[in-house]
């Protein structure tokens, strides 16, 4: 394993706040890149989003900012925005999710950037993208989760529409900007060139309709709710148990027939209604009938090994207590433990993805706001007057002292 980070040597600007942009920049912080996060006077939006907190500090704001340094500048200050373009010289990514034209009509776009720095990666993440008819509308979760046709086709059947219970839309948004971050400095390390690349909640959420979007185009036929089955297989699902809930994923033939004799209903296997999987999805409601009377007989921890031994996909359904107790979640190390200057020990999510050669580290919490200012106001090139001057013009948050004494 080498002592060198996958990521080390990439300085990221990460002028976003709230959820998508600080978890996509988290991810990169997490592999090496050196993520300044740039605040506007009193910080990102995501520090009062609560409760909880913690001696002050919100548990949503660090969840998504660990491995970070803050700095605070206002960019509606000539001051700051002079003092954030010495940044941008030195950066390889700036990261940004605020409503499209906002930077550009401060004299910080794409092509004011590149012109200090032909070599930038400039990501933005909106609402609905930057074309469009609805461009210049602001965007949340919410809006782009009912947009995408994500709330028309997710809970139970028969009742009002229901979002997915985790902000999908911003995380995969995250995630598809991560994924073109990492294009692009692959493509600028063959040509050099920089670039901007930009995505949206409403294309990120849309993008995970694949079953739904499929059946769409070849049938014409809109998805409705199906509370946890599958659309195209079956059985697929939860299904009650004695004192809970289990899920079943007979995803082939092999796995149904499998399933069925481990729980002693092999004769469904030759029910003409049962016999593949068309026939199933087609009597969906029967199979579901024959199957809850059976499954209902026995507690979750009964039926899971029986269904183990017989190489039949399942498992309970935890609540979050159940999740981070649970021994394997605790072998992959996902949970992560970190101490911070305000909040003390704070457990957060590892990351998901394990490197073998240079494996993702967690070397710092959260900042608290505008815990580094001064040093990245160093390291943009501002002496101790400049400093001592846009702290007292208010362009720049104090160099605070933090301590949980």
């Amino acid at each position: 394993m080498s002592d060198r980070r996958a990521l080390e040597g990439i300085l990221v600007l990460d002028c976003s706040q709230i959820l998508a942009g600080p978890f996509c920049s988290m991810l990169l912080a997490d592999m090496g890149a050196d993520v300044i996060k740039v605040e506007k006077p009193g910080g990102d939006d995501t520090r009062r989003i609560g409760p909880p907190f913690i001696n002050g500090e919100s548990v949503a704001f660090m969840a998504l900012n660990r491995n970070k340094r803050s700095v605070v500048l206002d960019f509606r200050d000539s001051a700051g925005r002079e003092v954030f373009k010495r940044l941008v010289q030195k950066a390889d990514v700036m990261l940004e999710n605020y409503r499209p034209g906002t930077l550009e009509r401060q004299g910080l776009g794409y092509a004011d950037l590149k012109a200090l720095n032909p070599g930038l990666i400039y990501c933005s993440i909106s609402g609905f993208g930057k074309t469009g008819p609805y461009a210049t509308r602001g965007g949340f979760d919410l809006v782009a989760q009912g947009m995408s046709g994500l709330m028309s086709f997710n809970g139970m059947p028969d009742q009002p529409p229901s979002k997915v219970g985790v902000p999908i839309a911003d995380l995969n948004a995250g995630m598809f900007a991560l994924y073109g971050i990492l294009t692009a400095l692959v493509h600028r390390l063959r040509t050099g060139e920089g670039q901007s690349l930009e995505t949206s909640l409403l294309e990120s959420a849309l993008a995970y309709t694949v079953w739904e979007s499929a059946v769409y185009f070849a049938t014409g036929q809109v998805a409705g709710p199906l509370g946890s089955s599958h659309r195209l297989i079956a059985p697929y699902q939860a299904f009650a148990t004695k004192d809970g809930w289990i899920n079943i994923g007979a995803a082939n033939q092999g796995n149904w027939e499998r399933f069925a004799t481990a729980i002693g209903r092999a004769a469904l296997i030759q029910d003409p209604r049962f016999a593949d999987n068309s026939t199933r999805l087609l009597h969906k409601a029967e199979l579901e009938a024959e199957l809850n009377a059976t499954m209902s007989s026995r507690t979750t921890a009964e039926w899971l090994p029986v269904l183990e031994t017989a190489g039949v996909p399942s498992g309970p359904i935890y609540d979050m207590a159940r999740v981070w107790s649970d021994p394997q979640v605790h072998a992959r190390e996902m949970e992560v433990t970190l101490e911070h200057s305000v909040a003390g020990i704070v457990r957060s999510i590892g990351n998901p993805v394990k490197l073998c050669a240079t494996p993702s580290r967690y070397e710092g919490p959260a900042p608290a706001l505008g815990e580094q200012t001064d040093e990245i106001l160093r390291f943009a090139g501002c002496s101790e007057a400049e400093i001592a001057d846009l702290r007292k013009r208010g362009v720049a948050g104090p160099q605070a002292r933090f301590s949980r004494d």
